[in-house]
């Protein structure tokens, strides 16, 4: 007699032969590193299909995220990830794009996994999953729809196959003691571009001012205290005029949300910038990101997202959003605003010919950080700054640790004779590090644990490790490895943890992908 389990529900005496028609490779989550590990499974012979829970491919790299974060490793993207910013090159007329529209990033996608013949399941979010023998054997979709495949890739930002297959993970930042990372945990409250360079109150009618941690409430310093990096919109917005939708009067809206940045406009005057981060993109757009302590970044608000339920999850997603809108309709409005900054950012709005099935809002949340694996190698923040070469590396990273704002804290702050409560902001670092290699053992869950799984976004790694590899043209490194090693491990039917690491080396070199650095 066979033990099946169904996530929490055991089940016995049930014949695997009746399960839904099987696969090589389950993708779930059509993210860019879900959309290259399908492409890739393919590209080896493998029949695959992607399974989205949404209704767009690319996650970020078609939700908003139009500037790649590509600075200081432009050499060391290889593969599927380079031969999308050469498509993107090839569609504006240069070799290499490294900034393109969301429209355009989705339609090559598209076109990359149309190429392979990937069916794509669009709507369908995970509903439970089938699991016998420390192997995954099927996934059923919320519609009842199930698929069955050898191995499965849980490419979502969220990590919800992962967890569900019982596999181990964390949320949250560790502390300096976890694994000897100097750069982990709570941070001192340090100057930078990211704080709150005005004194400004906290409080408001006796109370502290939403989303913001009491000084009582702090960990110490270098401490884990379980926090993350704060979500945001990536907003496409143009100020072509042809093409431009003005930002309007969100319903119920509340200028009273944006009380903080009222009072910096208070001190600071037109001295407060960057609340939109409006960086220059093809045909007069903006990809528009949080460039100020006090912007598109909802700091503490984020922090039930990873392990909540679908109503939660739904309800901070759409905080955030109307965080999102009702912060451009105050700065292109509000008579608090200097007029200046006003005048600044009226003339941009939402793209015609953007996100039209969501009201020209992007159709993906940035989630920064959500569940980490803690699988069978932790990256920590020694294997990018004094352990950076692995024997089994399937592509580099490089990008700068870059931890966005935590929380916003209340401090007592001295200028005697006055003694006040200021704001502040914790938690932000942008540490550069060289290139570093990916080992494939952090995209595998422990052996015990689950044996056709592999995680090319959620990989097994710190906060202060995953900081470094959260960018998308990582995922993309990561989700081409994932995708090429489980169509060798299905085709010879064995655990992931078993394909032959020169061979996946020598296939990814085949493919374009950069294992090592030249003269290593």
């Amino acid at each position: 007699m066979k033990l099946l389990i169904v996530i929490g529900i055991v089940l016995v005496g049930i014949d695997p032969r009746c399960m839904a028609a099987s696969v090589d490779v389950v993708v779930y989550g059509a993210t860019a590193g879900g959309t290259m590990a399908a492409i890739a499974a393919a590209q080896q012979g493998a029949s695959v299909v992607l399974i989205e829970p949404r209704n767009h491919v690319g996650g970020m790299l078609s939700g908003g995220l139009g500037r790649t974060d590509m600075d200081r490793q432009e050499n060391v993207i290889g593969g599927l990830a380079m031969e999308f910013f050469r498509r993107a090159g090839k569609h504006y007329g240069q070799e290499v794009a490294w900034m393109f529209e969301p429209h355009v990033a989705e339609k090559i996608l598209k076109e990359m996994l149309a190429e392979q013949k990937v069916p794509v399941k669009f709507g369908q979010p995970l509903a439970s999953i089938l699991k016998m023998d420390g192997k995954i054997r099927s996934l059923k979709t919320a519609d009842g729809k199930e698929y069955s495949a050898k191995v499965f890739i849980d490419a979502t930002y969220e990590g919800d196959l992962m967890k569900a297959a019982g596999v181990s993970y964390k949320v949250g930042r560790e502390g300096r003691d976890t694994y000897g990372e100097s750069l982990a945990g709570r941070r001192d409250l340090l100057r930078s571009n990211h704080q709150v360079n005005f004194p400004i109150s906290p409080w408001k009618d006796g109370k502290l001012l939403p989303h913001i941690t009491a000084e009582e409430d702090l960990a110490p310093t270098g401490a884990g205290d379980g926090k993350f990096q704060t979500y945001n919109f990536r907003l496409c917005l143009t100020n072509v005029d042809a093409n431009r939708i003005p930002v309007a009067k969100p319903e119920g809206y509340d200028p009273t949300r944006y009380e903080l940045l009222r009072r910096c406009f208070e001190v600071g005057g037109d001295k407060v910038n960057g609340i939109l981060g409006i960086k220059p993109m093809p045909n007069g757009k903006s990809d528009v990101n949080a460039g100020a302590p006090i912007s598109l970044n909802l700091p503490g608000a984020n922090q039930d997202y990873p392990d909540g339920s679908p109503e939660r999850r739904r309800e901070i997603w759409n905080d955030h959003l109307d965080w999102a809108h009702g912060l451009v309709y105050f700065v292109q409005n509000d008579p608090s605003v200097p007029e200046g900054i006003r005048e600044k950012y009226k003339p941009w709005g939402l793209c015609k010919d953007e996100f039209n099935d969501t009201g020209g809002w992007p159709h993906q949340l940035y989630i920064r950080e959500g569940r980490k694996m803690k699988g069978e190698y932790i990256l920590t923040q020694h294997d990018l700054m004094t352990d950076r070469r692995k024997n089994d590396s399937i592509g580099i990273a490089g990008y700068n640790i870059d931890i966005r704002e935590v929380q916003w804290v209340s401090m007592r702050t001295f200028f005697f004779p006055k003694a006040e409560d200021q704001v502040y902001m914790e938690g932000y670092i942008s540490q550069p590090v060289e290139p570093w290699d990916i080992p494939y053992r952090s995209l595998l869950p422990k052996f015990a644990e689950c044996q056709n799984l592999l995680v090319p976004v959620c990989i097994s790694a710190s906060t202060i490790a995953f900081a470094s590899f959260r960018m998308e043209p990582q995922f993309m490194i990561a989700g081409q490895a994932a995708g090429t090693a489980a169509a060798l491990a299905s085709k010879s039917s064995r655990p992931v943890h078993n394909v032959p690491i020169e061979e996946l080396q020598s296939r990814l070199r085949a493919k374009g992908q950069i294992i090592t650095l030249p003269n290593e």
